[in-house]
């Protein structure tokens, strides 16, 4: 005799594996709160000039190098412009440097990878050959080198704020696909191996279809762990690169050229360097915390 079931069992629940993963990255106390914090960062970005109409470049030399108050919540620089302001406007370019440069990373390292994790032969040992040579290339001296030559150009066509900004993404971007290349190579040589490749190749599944539609889904996973360390990367690229002087006019505050003005005056205004200096630690911090959640949420053989 068949046992009925009782009303009260429940039917298993089958959950996607980006679902299984959301539920463990959410066990991740740390990453998860440093998920908020980053949306919240964000948004204070985005919506945060639309509320405080304060203009980036008013100038009141009557509040010069003032510190936070009413008036000015986070002070002024040297020309009595407001902080504040300068520092909503600077985080949008900042966190949408940091972005771009992912993705253009991101998409050069995952088509090169790709391309050499399937080939077999002399395509694989000339794009290795490629990524070794410009992963041997000194980054900050080529960074400089590109920047210098190539800003004239771009701003003349592009205008001062976009060409700048397409330059340090592509350059940021252009010089940080390497390690990405090389993650996902090895992912497919794992992969191409595995058993429902093999079925899918026995039914006559075409190459570009068992990369798209087999192995690249199952490798992206130490590729997004990967393109968070990228973001925070491009965003200390491009504050480097403010700070050294060579990034976006000083008319266009970023929060690393709002550091750069700030160098000549730290022993009469430390307001001026620390809040944008605590504003790129609080999103790299974030970011790299994020990165260390997905890592454990996307990796099987934890246990969360």
């Amino acid at each position: 005799m068949n046992a009925v079931p009782s009303p009260n069992t429940r039917a298993p629940v089958s959950t996607s594996p980006w679902a299984e993963a959301w539920r463990r990255f959410k066990r991740h106390r740390l990453a998860f709160f440093s998920l908020w914090l980053l949306a919240l960062l964000s948004l204070v970005v985005l919506i945060g000039p639309l509320v405080y109409k304060v203009g980036i470049n008013d100038i009141d030399f009557t509040a010069r190098m003032k510190g936070p108050s009413g008036a000015h919540p986070l002070g002024t620089d040297d020309l009595g412009r407001d902080l504040l302001a300068r520092m909503l406007y600077g985080g949008r370019i900042s966190l949408a440097v940091g972005l771009a440069a992912m993705l253009t990373g991101m998409f050069i390292g995952v088509v090169i990878g790709s391309i050499a994790g399937i080939s077999r032969g002399w395509v694989d040992a000339v794009l290795m050959w490629v990524t070794d040579l410009f992963l041997s290339l000194p980054q900050l001296p080529l960074l400089l080198l590109l920047i210098f030559f190539f800003r004239d150009a771009l701003k003349s066509v592009f205008g001062p704020e976009v060409g700048i900004f397409l330059l340090i993404v592509l350059v940021i971007g252009g010089l940080s696909w390497m390690p990405v290349a090389r993650l996902v190579r090895a992912q497919f040589f794992s992969l191409r191996e595995k058993e429902f490749v093999e079925a899918a190749r026995a039914l006559g599944a075409s190459t570009q279809r068992q990369v798209v539609r087999h192995i690249l889904p199952n490798a992206l996973g130490p590729v997004i762990v990967a393109a968070t360390i990228s973001v925070a990367a491009a965003i200390l690229g491009e504050s480097t690169l403010s700070f050294l002087g060579l990034g976006f006019p000083p008319d266009i505050p970023t929060w690393g050229r709002i550091l750069n003005d700030s160098r000549d005056y730290l022993d009469i205004a430390t307001h001026w360097a620390v809040f944008p200096g605590m504003a790129i630690f609080l999103a790299v911090l974030t970011i790299n915390f994020i990165g260390d959640g997905l890592r454990d949420a996307l990796d099987p053989r934890r246990v969360l």
